[in-house]
């Protein structure tokens, strides 16, 4: 990402974080149709139950929720059609390959503006157990602790 552009969260999929573990992440365009681009900078989007799957060395992202345009008229899109991702053949065979072989899961964390091109962010990512999300809770509960007792301190 250029630091000269400005960047302007659409929407994030805050459960994949409670529900996975990322291992690496990626960026990714995204192929759009129509009034998508206008429903977007409304922020109509959702990516929850979001996924990403490679198919004849091309990736799409299913599930991803666009809400038609209000002002648009009848060649509005489709809300949950599946939409291609543009990335480079190297990063769609490595992620191919870790989803195949390693058994992970190719997970959309944000959508955002990047100047005025829509990027994806996807995430390779392992599913949680149980006792990792405790473990997760119980660290960022001592975390506030701590952080209550320091503002206490630094009052006094």
């Amino acid at each position: 990402m250029a630091q000269d552009q400005k960047v302007k969260i659409i929407c994030e999929n805050r459960k994949a974080r409670h529900e996975y573990s990322f291992l690496e992440l990626f960026e990714a365009g995204i192929e759009l149709h129509g009034t998508e681009v206008k429903s977007l900078r409304c922020g109509k989007s959702s990516l929850q139950d979001a996924y990403a799957r490679v198919e004849n060395g091309e990736i799409f992202i299913y599930n991803m929720h666009i809400s038609p345009y209000e002002m648009g008229n009848r060649f509005n899109h489709e809300p949950k059609r599946k939409r291609r991702l543009l990335m480079h053949k190297s990063e769609i065979r490595r992620i191919f390959a870790s989803v195949r072989e390693k058994g992970l899961t190719a997970v959309p964390i944000k959508a955002y503006f990047c100047g005025s091109r829509v990027k994806l962010e996807i995430a390779l990512a392992q599913g949680k157990k149980l006792y990792d999300k405790r473990q997760d809770l119980i660290t960022k509960e001592s975390k506030r602790d701590v952080e209550r007792a320091m503002k206490e301190r630094s009052r006094e």
